[in-house]
């Protein structure tokens, strides 16, 4: 009897525990939100980080960044940790757009919401998708170079990519935007090539700017599309004895920029805002959380910042960008 009597309460605590979306009680019950990052060496990813801690934290959850060093398995095996561990959310920026669906799959199986910020999905299903106008922040980078190159009578002039994962949507749509920003701005020259990152550092990023100046003597623009690694771009010019005659510009942002877009060294670039991706991508995930209504994808503007109106964008820059990094 007693023994009978046990088995109908588990049952029923079974159902009770069971929410409308068949998450297990566990589970329903977890308080930590996770962030699943492709790399926490890059800037913007740290940045990314800090909104979705600012939030889940005001909030009353526990947080944790999980780096996937960009790394497709590494990222599977973390999602598949933070599932185990009965997480209530995850936040996801994909390793690469293709790469996303097998995560999104796991998360479904256990009940468990995913917002993902930035880079996108080829398929699967999210309560939000929260990204940045990459092809019209691209654009206005494209057209500042261009009216850059023109104001030095360079526009016949040769102009190199280094891009992110052209694997990524982001990706495509920066390399797409940009080439119609120069079209746009009238420069007529032609591409000194395309070379997509995979460490995403600035050592690899110098020796796509070497090999790319070796190869066209006639080059005089070129666009990388992240933070850290326009840097090794500078180097590679300065050591070629080139910075007079190549312009720079680039794409996101981190402190370093501020002076050398004052300095002109970098020309312009199309700051996201990933401080502010990372709150809007943990208040999505929270109102899911609580069942709310959330709007399924969220576009945050992309800032195109140059050496012109660096002192005016700044206060923003500080806050939206550099997550208050700066004194």
């Amino acid at each position: 009897m007693k023994r009978r009597t046990f088995l109908q309460l588990t049952a029923g605590a079974a159902l009770v525990g069971t929410g409308a979306f068949g998450i297990p009680a566990a589970r329903a019950a977890g308080k930590d939100i996770v962030y699943l990052t492709p790399g926490l060496d890059l800037p913007f990813w740290r940045y990314l980080s800090k909104g979705v801690e600012s939030v889940a934290k005001a909030k009353g959850y526990g947080f944790q960044a999980l780096d996937s060093r960009n790394s497709p398995q590494t990222q599977l095996q973390n999602a598949q940790d933070a599932i185990a561990k009965g997480v209530a959310g995850i936040v996801i920026s994909p390793t690469d757009s293709s790469t996303a669906p097998s995560v999104l799959t796991l998360a479904a199986r256990a009940g468990i919401p995913v917002v993902i910020g930035d880079i996108g999905t080829n398929s699967g299903d999210y309560a939000a998708f929260i990204i940045s106008n990459n092809y019209e922040g691209a654009k206005g980078v494209g057209e500042a170079l261009a009216t850059a190159l023109k104001a030095k009578g360079w526009d016949g002039g040769s102009v190199g990519l280094v891009t992110i994962s052209q694997a990524r949507k982001n990706g495509q749509a920066r390399t797409k935007g940009f080439r119609d920003g120069l079209a746009a701005g009238g420069w007529t020259g032609k591409e000194a090539g395309l070379q997509q990152m995979q460490a995403y550092t600035a050592d690899e990023t110098f020796k796509f700017t070497q090999d790319m100046l070796t190869a066209n003597p006639d080059m005089r623009g070129l666009f990388v599309q992240t933070d850290q690694p326009a840097i090794g771009a500078l180097r590679a010019i300065k050591a070629a004895r080139r910075s007079d005659d190549i312009l720079v510009a680039a794409f996101d942002g981190i402190p370093e920029f501020v002076d050398l877009l004052k300095s002109k060294q970098i020309v312009a670039s199309g700051m996201q805002q990933p401080y502010l991706m990372g709150q809007k991508s943990g208040e999505a995930l929270v109102t899911a959380l609580g069942g709310g209504k959330v709007e399924k994808e969220v576009s945050v503007p992309i800032l195109v910042v140059t050496s012109d109106n660096i002192d005016k964008e700044l206060p923003t820059v500080k806050e939206t960008v550099f997550a208050n990094e700066m004194g």
